[in-house]
């Protein structure tokens, strides 16, 4: 597997060297921020909302705001490098962390990589998924009073997320859905999810702990501007079940349907192609 590093000097760099040092604060704390992009045909979808994205959540994360001009010109070396070892898309994650827990004084450290997508993608954007609603202990509400839980930030302090697709696999299902504790949709582990009720596309908020989705934004936008409703609204569970259909988005994998919940089939048959519009609105 060819993977392309890009140094936090800006430089292309060997995929097998060090980058970061033992005392890293985004390795022992997981203090630190992350996006993960598809590079697709030569360009990075959506680059400009991840920065944006990156940006509004550096002080949330009490780092200081990173340097877009830095970042871009990160990504256009990483993408060049990119397209002369490999053809297929690719899998761009930056990452930026509070630096070294032994030099306070040090810079964030900053870095890139560019691997090959996963085999899985391929099959959830084909063949849709099967997904588990899993309970969290979150309580609607609580992200506009407690910033420091770090709820809607895309933070390194990723481990819950991914226990949570392990604990799924192992029953053998494909993904999962965070539900709130009083019963509201929140998101999946790294998804955001959608549902079409009544010819709409219907989102859970923002502002209830649910990460910004850039992939989610760019289809409303497109949406919204060919005359199809959107809503960012509380969903349950039940809403789900008898949607005319259930879609997780994310970066890499842009639009898997649901096409199976807690052992429920889903809806197929919305009037909205949601997986056109979200391929078609990847790249802005």
């Amino acid at each position: 597997m060819q993977v392309v590093l890009v140094s936090p000097e800006g430089e292309v760099a060997d995929p097998d060297s060090p980058v970061l040092h033992a005392d890293d604060l985004g390795i022992v704390h997981g203090d630190g921020l992350f996006e993960t992009m598809l590079v697709r045909e030569g360009r990075v979808c959506g680059l400009d909302r991840h920065l944006a994205r990156l940006t509004a959540a550096a002080p949330v994360a009490g780092l200081p705001a990173p340097d877009p001009g830095r970042i871009e010109a990160m990504v256009r070396t990483g993408v060049r490098e990119w397209r002369s070892v490999h053809a297929g898309e690719g899998m761009l994650r930056l990452v930026y962390t509070r630096g070294r827990e032994h030099d306070p004084s040090g810079d964030p450290t900053l870095y890139l990589t560019i691997a090959p997508v996963p085999d899985r993608v391929e099959s959830a954007r084909r063949h849709g998924v099967r997904a588990l609603t899993l309970p969290t202990a979150y309580q609607p509400g609580l992200a506009a009073t407690s910033p420091w839980l770090l709820s809607g930030v895309k933070s390194l302090s990723y481990a819950a997320n991914i226990a949570a697709l392990r604990h799924v696999r192992g029953l053998g299902v494909d993904d999962a859905i965070f539900v709130s504790a009083s019963g509201t949709v929140l998101e999946g582990p790294r998804s955001t999810v959608v549902s079409v009720i009544d010819g709409a596309l219907v989102t859970p908020p923002r502002d209830d702990g649910v990460l910004p989705g850039t992939t989610q934004d760019a289809l409303f936008e497109l949406a919204e501007s060919e005359g199809i409703g959107t809503d960012q609204r509380p969903l349950t569970v039940t809403e789900l079940y008898s949607a005319d259909e259930v879609w997780l988005l994310s970066s890499v994998t842009l639009a898997a349907r649901v096409r199976e919940l807690d052992g429920r089939a889903c809806g197929a048959g919305s009037v909205i192609d949601v997986a056109d519009l979200v391929h078609r609105s990847a790249g802005s």
